[in-house]
């Protein structure tokens, strides 16, 4: 394991949510830093790495067949997650679970994979040794907010923190610029209108691409301090 959570070394990492859209970009990500031992992408269903990644498998820098060897994809059932607590024997997690309300099909849904599934990562993490955390949280996630989906994730972001990682660090995106390998209407016309009128919408709020949120958390991994940790929307769209 890691002796501190700020030496630039990740050591081996847990990616949880890994098929979406961030979660895609961290696994690319952490599969090519040199800090990464192994990577280890928790997934409901087996999958391969290149069903995965899909189109990331190709994009410059091209993965090697070294940096695939450090990939295990971990299948694991949601519902009883503390069933087998030997793939959380790691030194890092970076969690991108999320849904959509309409997606989980109801709030209480919702909640499951938005707060239980990763809560329940976070304490199995931490008992088997994890040092950080890395959390992708949402632009005005507060437990004190009158909107169901920021008051879920404000919550969850507090649950984490009172859990004691020596790093936890949380990206607070606003809508997300990528790829997507799910259908997500709604959300995708809003970034088309995001783009289309960004000049009258402040920096802070402006869309920000899944590659910036995957780059700003693994560098606020390697090197920021300890402690729970903001990043903000325009501190990720500076990244480059």
């Amino acid at each position: 394991m890691s002796a501190s959570p700020a030496t630039g070394a990740l050591g081996t990492v847990l990616i949880a949510g890994a098929t979406g859209l961030v979660g895609r970009e961290a696994l690319k990500a952490c599969l090519q830093d040199d800090g990464v031992a192994e990577v280890r992408a928790l997934v409901r269903r087996p999958l391969t790495l290149e069903a995965v990644l899909g189109s990331l498998m190709a994009e410059a820098p091209a993965i090697t067949p070294a940096q695939r060897a450090r990939c295990q994809m971990v299948q694991a059932d949601f519902q009883r997650l503390d069933r087998e607590p030997g793939p959380f024997q790691v030194d890092t997690v970076f969690c991108a679970l999320g849904t959509t309300i309409r997606q989980a099909g109801s709030q209480a849904a919702f909640r499951q994979v938005d707060f239980d599934a990763p809560l329940q990562i976070a304490r199995l993490a931490h008992a088997q040794g994890a040092k950080r955390f890395l959390l992708v949280s949402a632009l005005g996630a507060s437990s004190a907010s009158r909107v169901f989906y920021n008051r879920v994730k404000g919550e969850l972001e507090d649950a984490i923190s009172a859990i004691g990682f020596e790093q936890f660090v949380i990206a607070r995106p606003s809508l997300l610029d990528g790829d997507r390998p799910d259908s997500r209407p709604a959300e995708q016309m809003g970034l088309m209108v995001a783009k289309a009128f960004g000049f009258l919408i402040p920096a802070s709020h402006r869309p920000v691409h899944v590659r910036q949120v995957a780059r700003a958390l693994l560098h606020e991994a390697r090197e920021g301090g300890a402690g729970r940790r903001v990043l903000t929307n325009a501190r990720m769209r500076a990244m480059r």
